[in-house]
């Protein structure tokens, strides 16, 4: 070889050098780039999971929370109508140490009165029975009867009051039905 000619090929392996020692800082500073981003995401993944945990632990915390509240709702639910009651009590125990009967009677009505307001304000009614046509829905037949003065599958009479709470029925009527 000569001179000329091993100078070239220094020259191109110096600029082979050169080239491939500029690839590898590119590819160094492509991989620092890539770690970088990499610890990043390891880090917004870390937080996620962090915020995914509190999440769950404070729902956790809102369903107990909630769970006992709705315990006690249930447990003094009937709170308001029991002190409505509690009134009538009382004034059954007032009626009871009065010795005259008219007395008697006027302190039972009121309270009768009384006990009438707090179911009607509650959604209670009753159930209308006799001269009603006889409904299996809100009606209970306890006897059949023939009778002249009232038409088939009429009620005849009613034995015990039955009662509706808003539309559901808490007691039938029990009735005795015309049947000829």
């Amino acid at each position: 070889m000569t001179d000329e000619n091993k100078n070239e090929t220094e020259v191109e392996s110096q600029e082979n050098y050169d080239e491939l020692l500029e690839e590898l800082t590119l590819k160094d500073e492509e991989l620092t780039k890539l770690k970088e981003d990499l610890e990043k995401q390891q880090e917004e993944t870390q937080e996620y999971i962090s915020l995914s945990q509190r999440l769950q632990a404070d729902f956790e915390n809102f369903k107990k929370i909630t769970d006992k509240k709705n315990k006690e709702i249930v447990r003094f639910a009937n709170e308001n109508i029991i002190k409505d009651f509690l009134d009538c009590y009382e004034d059954f125990g007032r009626a009871l140490e009065i010795e005259n009967d008219k007395d008697l009677r006027d302190g039972v009505e009121l309270i009768y009165n009384k006990f009438n307001d707090i179911l009607t304000k509650e959604g209670v009614e009753e159930i209308p029975a006799k001269g009603e046509k006889f409904d299996f829905t809100r009606h209970e037949a306890l006897m059949t009867q023939a009778s002249e003065d009232v038409e088939n599958g009429y009620i005849i009479e009613e034995l015990m009051k039955g009662y509706m709470y808003k539309d559901k029925v808490l007691k039938y009527s029990k009735v005795i039905v015309c049947k000829k």
